[in-house]
């Protein structure tokens, strides 16, 4: 499994999903967890949340 850069934790699919979806497409190795990446992209993490279950019910296959 991979791990944040930054933070060091544990990443689900759906961390993946969320940083290959609003920064780079085709990252393979390197990924950030929801945490840090709402950080990065200057929003609340509540709002990234929300995104994630917006894109999943539009049936997104980035995420789980």
């Amino acid at each position: 499994m991979s791990a944040c850069e930054i933070c060091g934790k544990e990443l689900a699919q759906n961390d993946i999903g969320a940083y290959k979806k609003f920064v780079n497409r085709g990252a393979k190795d390197s990924f950030l967890c929801r945490e840090c990446l709402a950080e990065k992209l200057g929003i609340p993490l509540s709002q990234l949340e929300e995104k994630i279950e917006y894109f999943k019910s539009q049936g997104c296959t980035l995420f789980a």
